[in-house]
């Protein structure tokens, strides 16, 4: 497995957040981390970027164990974040917001991101080329986020809620987007509440509650498990 998760445990204070947490995403894959609001999916992504530090457990990828690692290592080693509050800079423009998705250091690839490369993905980001990042709409923002972390060129990609609170034909368009970063063998770690989403996207889908995974299986398999929908999704 290209990233490996495992037996991830969490504190925030004396709150056990992640309660053995194992999951785990291979080269060519979208996984999807489903479940309701407040059982432990950002907490999950920020454990494996090294946001929030886990008490114990280990997160392999390429091999090498990151768990406990800081953000900014772990960003060096190939692990791309999107986080679910966007955090673009409002005062710098498109072009400028991508540049800072580049990694000090990081050398120019045939096969790499560029910000040509970047636009011929997001054509929507060109026309705003100058437009500073407070000017954009949401559903622009969450592109831009996407695309200043592709500009970092990671081995996988963790996307955090990318459909919350936007409007149906711009969840189309973001949808779109993974199926493109996905397309370009850059496998996804996806955190979604809405059950849909991750159906049409994910290959295979962890569902979690209370900092527990409950169900681990395809697509399909989940379509077929009405129990477990219905007692951990369905509201």
């Amino acid at each position: 497995m290209l990233l490996d998760v495992k037996e991830l445990n969490t504190f925030y204070d004396q709150s056990h957040i992640l309660q053995g947490i194992s999951l785990s995403v291979d080269r060519g894959e979208i996984v999807c981390l489903l479940g309701r609001n407040g059982v432990g999916k950002s907490t999950t992504l920020k454990s494996i970027i090294g946001l929030v530090t886990p008490q114990s457990g280990e997160i392999i990828f390429k091999g090498q164990n990151l768990a406990r690692l800081p953000p900014h290592v772990i960003s060096k080693q190939g692990v791309g974040y999107v986080p679910e509050d966007r955090r673009i800079f409002p005062t710098l423009s498109v072009r400028e917001n991508l540049i800072m998705g580049i990694k000090p250091g990081q050398k120019a690839d045939a096969d790499g991101w560029t910000i040509e490369k970047v636009y011929k993905y997001f054509p929507g980001l060109e026309k705003r080329d100058k437009q500073r990042g407070a000017h954009l709409s949401g559903g622009e923002q969450q592109m831009l986020t996407i695309a200043r972390t592709l500009m970092g060129n990671p081995g996988v990609i963790l996307i955090d809620e990318p459909t919350e609170g936007l409007a149906p034909l711009i969840v189309a368009t973001v949808e779109q987007v993974i199926q493109d970063i996905h397309k370009h063998d850059i496998p996804v770690l996806l955190v979604e509440q809405n059950m849909r989403v991750a159906l049409r996207l994910a290959g295979r889908i962890y569902v979690i509650s209370k900092g527990k995974i409950v169900f681990h299986g395809t697509s399909q398999e989940l379509k077929e498990a009405h129990e477990v929908r219905q007692k951990y999704l369905e509201v």
